[in-house]
């Protein structure tokens, strides 16, 4: 009588299933991919509408003085100078809205945010120059309001959704003063730099913080 024969135990069988990765690799890994996806769909915030309004006040202010400059360069100087105390006023704004919320404007969005914002404006001084310099000086209030809203639209894709609206009112009021007389170019600067910001600085103010 034979005895039977014992199986023979597959050596994998005993050595267990593969080990799997390292626990707490794989919460690093999960808690990098959800802090990733959270950067990403975070905005821009530090938009300041106080800053918008009192930028709104001094290029008001502006468009009065200009009108009654008796020179194409003191029409200019004076447009210059609002242009560097509007980007004065609006980086200390912003500087001082990101500080009250922590937010810091070397994140993510404020990167994007600043990456669709200046390549515009840079287009705009350097297209300034070469319009001044051939005499085309009423071009300049339709350019200006057109490549700044250019700026605003793109820029304000990565902040809160009045930002861009704001951006494609100025480019609409920039594309009619490329067509109106060349009088109305103090007027149509008033109405966008003073009157849009002014509108849109009231609303982000009461609805985003300041």
């Amino acid at each position: 009588m034979s005895l039977p024969t014992r199986a023979r135990t597959p050596l994998s069988s005993v050595a267990g299933p593969a080990e799997p990765p390292a626990l707490h690799l794989r919460a690093m890994d999960n808690l990098r991919f959800i802090r990733q996806t959270m950067e990403d769909a975070v905005y821009f915030t530090a938009v300041s509408g106080v800053g918008e309004i009192a930028v709104g006040l001094t290029a008001l202010a502006a468009a009065w003085l200009a009108a009654r400059q008796a020179t194409a360069q003191g029409w200019l100087m004076i447009w210059l100078a609002e242009a560097l105390i509007a980007a004065v006023v609006t980086g200390g704004a912003v500087v001082w809205k990101a500080r009250q919320a922590r937010v810091s404007l070397l994140s993510r969005p404020g990167r994007r945010f600043a990456l669709g914002l200046v390549p515009p404006l840079v287009a705009g001084a350097l297209l300034s120059v070469a319009l001044f310099a051939a005499g085309e000086r009423a071009l300049l209030p339709g350019a200006w309001l057109l490549l700044y809203g250019t700026a605003v639209v793109t820029g304000g894709a990565f902040s809160v959704r009045i930002v861009p609206v704001m951006g494609l009112g100025f480019m609409a009021l920039g594309g009619a003063a490329l067509f109106a007389p060349a009088s109305w170019g103090d007027a149509f600067l008033a109405a966008g730099f003073g009157g849009l910001n002014l509108l849109f600085g009231l609303f982000i103010a009461r609805r985003h913080g300041g």
